[in-house]
């Protein structure tokens, strides 16, 4: 259980730095230049994620359970990914309607996907693992909010029918297989 939490300290105060210190970050990026800067921080990144994944694995074989959660919100989680696989391929093309109404998609993402994993999940590791990020995505959301994080302009409506096809298909890979592939648990 300590490589998972120490793996969430490293990955998630990473990119909690501009939450916490913006001044700091700013300073460092200018001394270290923009290439190291984001040099370290990616390392910093893969470090800490390779320590929740491998924390992660071993946690679930050491711990129990906290609940169990009802067949319902299992299909409720099921349907909210959909909505968390949207909203990152929001984020990841051209702005079109939906990305400015959503202002965060990537954000609005994880706090998505954290919540529907909780849902269905009522391993200890697991409440561990996704209310970290739940939390996590709340307080930088609210972050942004604070120091007036620009919203892109409103685009054409083509990226946003491509944004959602894209969501959609990779969505259904990953309950048709990549979900058990990478995961090794079967989302249905």
């Amino acid at each position: 259980m300590s490589t998972l939490i120490l793996g969430l300290i490293v990955f998630l105060g990473v990119h909690s730095i501009r939450i916490v210190a913006p001044a700091w970050c700013e300073r460092q990026r200018s001394a270290m230049g923009e290439g190291r800067w984001k040099g370290a921080y990616s390392i910093l990144s893969i470090v800490g994620l390779v320590m929740i994944v491998w924390g992660f694995a071993m946690a679930r074989a050491d711990t129990g359970y906290l609940y169990d959660p009802p067949v319902a919100l299992r299909h409720i989680a099921l349907l909210l990914m959909l909505l968390a696989f949207v909203s990152l391929a929001i984020s990841l093309f051209p702005a079109g309607r939906l990305k400015p109404i959503l202002k965060h998609p990537t954000l609005l993402s994880v706090k998505i996907w954290a919540f529907a994993h909780l849902l269905a999940n009522g391993e200890t590791a697991a409440v561990i693992l996704f209310a970290a990020f739940l939390a996590w995505a709340v307080i930088d959301r609210i972050s942004l909010k604070r120091r007036g994080a620009p919203i892109p302009a409103p685009g054409p409506i083509k990226w946003d029918v491509i944004a959602i096809s894209v969501g959609v298909v990779v969505y259904l890979l990953f309950i048709w297989k990549l979900h058990l592939w990478l995961i090794g648990v079967s989302p249905l």
